[in-house]
């Protein structure tokens, strides 16, 4: 069968599928041809006639990405700033949108003489390992309260060959004390989602991600938020920042939150795919 057929019979099945947030216009698409890459081991021709074992193996994929299961899931791996991330169920699914919060950590390190970044709910590693990579000098923690997303972060620094060093623990309880004070910037991507809005996210979400990874069940989303803003000056250097990944839609809480917490110089910024707030930055009380 050629592999334009194949496309297309999948895209169809994808657009059917009630379990997949269909957010993105070409989405579907891009995922089908994604999928069948990972089976054939290189970017298809859509003329190129597919074997029928390799058909049967990507009907069978395309069938687990219609139930919901994310594509970082099926194929054990995804991409993030030229990094080739594994990953396995069980941890956060890495957002493309969080390449603006790398974006932003990336640049505020870079003019610092020893920098230092600690990157809180670190789930894989993603924007750890993105700045490690970037800014080779730095000092980078990772901390999350799963054990295993942190063993799926160490798994990724030694395949990669990066230096970033990864602990278990609520927040800042896992970091060394040496650090206190001495942070450059502190990235979070916090779960914030409202408890009774749980059950209004996307299936392929809700059914598929951890679900403390989603939301801290307070009534507002907003409890990790407030401590980690409560928390963070006693670790930040005197003009370290803190920088928060949310969705756009919760900028202004996260903002008054920060304002509230004595950071100054608070803002939301604009970047990624789309011109939309990805992350609201502060710089620590005085």
């Amino acid at each position: 069968m050629e592999a334009r057929v194949l496309l297309r019979e999948a895209i169809e099945r994808l657009k059917a599928s009630p379990a997949i947030d269909h957010w993105q216009r070409g989405r579907e698409r891009i995922e089908a041809e994604e999928l069948l890459a990972h089976v054939l081991g290189e970017d298809p021709d859509p003329r190129q006639r597919v074997a029928p074992r390799a058909a049967a193996r990507f009907r069978a994929l395309v069938a687990r990405r219609a139930r919901g299961e994310p594509l970082p899931y099926i194929k054990g791996w995804t991409e993030f700033r030229g990094l080739e991330l594994r990953v396995r169920p069980g941890v956060f699914v890495p957002r493309d949108s969080s390449e603006f919060l790398a974006e932003q950590a990336i640049r505020r390190l870079r003019a610092r003489r020893a920098p230092v970044l600690v990157d809180l709910a670190t789930g894989i590693g993603t924007i750890a390992l993105a700045v490690a990579k970037a800014v080779p000098r730095a000092s980078v923690w990772g901390a999350d309260v799963s054990a295993e997303a942190i063993a799926q972060a160490r798994r990724n620094a030694r395949r990669l060959g990066l230096r970033a060093r990864f602990v278990v623990g609520d927040l800042f309880s896992p970091l060394p004390r040496r650090l206190l004070g001495g942070v450059d910037v502190i990235t979070i991507h916090p779960p914030y989602v409202a408890a009774h809005e749980l059950a209004d996210l996307p299936e392929e979400i809700r059914a598929w991600e951890p679900e403390h990874t989603l939301t801290d069940h307070s009534a507002d989303g907003l409890g990790i938020v407030s401590r980690t803003v409560r928390e963070a000056p006693a670790w930040l250097r005197p003009n370290g920042w803190l920088l928060m990944e949310a969705d756009p839609d919760r900028a202004r809480d996260l903002r008054r939150v920060m304002v509230r917490g004595g950071f100054r110089d608070v803002r939301s910024t604009k970047g990624g795919a789309l011109p939309i707030t990805r992350v609201v930055v502060g710089r620590r009380p005085v």
